[in-house]
């Protein structure tokens, strides 16, 4: 009797985790040495942290099991929110989440000056105190689409500085190797350089874990020659760390086909590429969506009804047809070739040398210093706690350093100055500027690059206000069942103890 007690709370305080995910030269692994390539979902559903709400979550990532997604991106969330609920219900479905760190008042990087500061510091490193705890975040984005063209590159030591200050509050903090990296928008004549610029340096602890780029080339019924990609593959050869695309899936040519998917899983592009994010979850008047929680409705409906500007962000979620579906068999029909973590050995194993400064296209000089602000902060600024509740690992979180901080980066002819007065618009998208940029060829390594037009997809979360989606709290204990890639961990000898405790006083 008394060993079936056992047996029994044992099996209570099981929870189901995922393998986790870590880079390894230029390719992803998990943790079981098997190689990870993204087959993602961008997942904002409003301006507010879609992660919050547990029920709605199950049901997303149920519908999103069946499409064949393993990745979510979300592109803004509240680490003062509970997200045990959510971050479970995407490990039961074996989805992994790539979280940005930055929020509408802590851009890096506001045209035309670079701002990296103490305070933006803080609140990234709360961000990564909220998630570090879960198996399956994937990795942590510094920032979305900054630079957008050659003359924004004085921003790019901001940005590298964000991502290389954090990297350093992850590893003082005792935290697991959570890749860390920047999202680019699709610009010719920046990308090469600005790609470089991010994977080089003296050694790796100079450089960003990946790079991945927002690219909306390949539109209807293309080709890896005529989109472009076959220039974005040449100009990922030799790459040191791992590259994807943050957001891909042209709607310029409807229904979408997803065609690409083809290129980037399969033999052209899976030996360099680790896969893609699609944008997006919800339908919007940007016509992106993969799936809808409803007709349009009135945009001055009351909060409460979950409708905000004309789309209801939450309910039962229905697939838009027939884009779900293509995306589905599009996943389906392909599988990449891929390697066992032991069996590879990088080809690349120093970092790149740093871009030149050329006037216009690419404004930093080759050695120009990060302007980094975590040197004592990282050691010096944890209280302790973590808002995260997973036990697999913990550690604390940043303290509110609120001092200000300015900074100078050479940049050949003139310097990018960093301040911390203001904030960036609090009005902007929550993911992809709504522009559309011309990828005209620019540069020495991209003379080849298509002259069709990379539609940003705009998102149109950024103006929404908060969602009244279910507020339902997650139930206590473990879901039972496998999932994909999943396996059982302890979470709770303590739990086991006390109730070994009271069956002996029985």
């Amino acid at each position: 009797m008394l060993t079936q007690w056992v047996s029994l709370l044992a099996f209570a305080t099981q929870a189901i985790s995922v393998p986790t995910i870590a880079a390894k030269g230029s390719k992803l692994f998990l943790d079981n040495g098997e190689q990870f390539f993204v087959k993602g979902i961008a997942y904002q559903r409003t301006e507010d942290d879609p992660l919050a709400t547990p029920e709605q979550c199950k049901l997303d990532a149920s519908l999103m099991q069946t499409l064949g997604t393993n990745s979510i991106r979300v592109y803004h969330v509240d680490p003062d929110a509970d997200h045990d609920g959510c971050m479970q219900a995407f490990a039961d479905a074996g989805i992994y989440a790539w979280i940005d760190l930055d929020t509408f008042d802590t851009y890096v990087y506001s045209a035309p000056e670079g701002r990296w500061t103490e305070e933006q510091y803080t609140k990234f490193s709360k961000v990564m105190d909220a998630f570090h705890s879960y198996d399956n975040v994937a990795g942590f984005f510094v920032a979305n689409e900054l630079l957008n063209a050659g003359t924004d590159s004085v921003g790019a030591p901001y940005v590298k500085a964000a991502g290389v200050d954090m990297k350093n509050y992850r590893d003082s903090q005792g935290y697991r190797e959570i890749p860390i990296g920047y999202s680019a928008a699709d610009i010719a004549d920046l990308r090469p350089n600005l790609q470089n610029y991010m994977a080089c340096g003296d050694s790796f602890s100079d450089t960003l874990d990946f790079f991945s780029l927002n690219a909306y080339e390949w539109c209807g019924d293309s080709s890896y020659e005529e989109s472009g990609y076959s220039q974005l593959d040449k100009n990922a050869t030799g790459y040191p760390i791992p590259i994807f695309f943050s957001e891909t899936g042209c709607n310029v040519v409807e229904p979408r086909t997803f065609g690409d998917q083809a290129a980037i899983l399969g033999e052209d592009m899976s030996d360099l590429w680790s896969g893609a994010i699609i944008y997006e979850w919800i339908q919007e008047t940007n016509d992106y969506g993969l799936i809808s929680y409803g007709p349009p409705a009135a945009t001055d409906a009351p909060a409460a009804s979950n409708v905000v500007n004309g789309f209801t962000r939450a309910g039962t979620p229905t697939p838009v047809s027939p884009d779900f579906e293509n995306l589905s068999s599009a996943w389906a029909s392909v599988t990449p070739s891929s390697v066992s973590k032991n069996a590879f050995t990088p080809s690349v194993t120093q970092p790149l040398s740093c871009p030149e400064y050329t006037e216009n296209l690419w404004m930093v000089s080759s050695d120009a210093p990060l302007p980094t602000v975590g040197k004592g902060l990282a050691q010096g600024s944890s209280d302790g706690s973590s808002s995260a509740k997973s036990t697999t690992s913990s550690g604390g979180s940043a303290s509110g350093a609120s001092a200000t901080s300015t900074g100078t980066v050479s940049t050949g002819s003139g310097q990018a100055s960093g301040t911390s007065s203001g904030s960036p618009s609090s009005n902007m998208s929550g993911s992809s500027a709504s522009s559309t940029a011309s990828s005209s060829a620019g540069g020495s390594d991209n003379s080849n690059d298509s002259d069709a037009s990379n539609t940003a997809a705009g998102s149109d979360s950024s103006e929404a206000q908060s969602s009244s989606a279910a507020d339902a709290s997650s139930s206590a204990g473990a879901e039972s069942g496998a999932t994909l890639n999943s396996q059982l961990s302890y979470t709770s000898i303590a739990g086991v103890m006390a109730g070994l405790a009271l069956v002996l006083a029985l």
